[in-house]
C-alpha cells in the first residue's frame, strides 16, 4: 500500500510550480514590451496613430480562440489583452510626443 502524499510538501511543490511560472510570465512580458516599444518608436517616427483598432480586435479573436483552446477563460484572456494593450497605446503616445 502506497503512503498518503503530505499536503504540505504537496502545496511547497506547487507553490514553487507557481513561482517559477510567474517569474516565465515576468520574463515573458518584459520581452513583449520590448518589442512593441520598437513599434512605438516606428510608429512615432512615422506618425502613425499609436493606436491600431483592427489589429486590436484581430489579436481579441486570436486570443480569445487560444484561450479556449487552453481551457482558460475567454473573458479572462480580453481583459488581459485590453490592460496589456493600453499600457502599450500609452507608451506609443508618450514616444509620439517624445519624437
Amino acid at each position: 500500500m502506497t503512503a498518503a502524499p503530505d499536503p504540505k510538501a504537496e502545496l511547497l511543490r506547487l507553490r514553487a510550480s507557481i513561482d517559477n511560472i510567474d517569474a516565465a510570465l515576468i520574463f515573458m512580458l518584459a520581452e513583449r514590451f520590448r518589442a512593441t516599444q520598437q513599434v512605438g518608436h516606428l510608429k512615432a517616427e512615422y506618425e502613425m496613430p499609436a493606436s491600431d483598432p483592427g489589429r486590436e480586435e484581430q489579436q481579441v479573436a486570436r486570443l480569445r480562440a487560444l484561450a479556449e483552446d487552453a481551457h482558460l477563460d475567454p473573458e479572462f484572456a480580453e481583459k488581459w489583452f485590453n490592460f496589456v494593450v493600453a499600457e502599450v497605446i500609452r507608451h506609443h503616445t508618450e514616444a509620439a510626443e517624445g519624437r
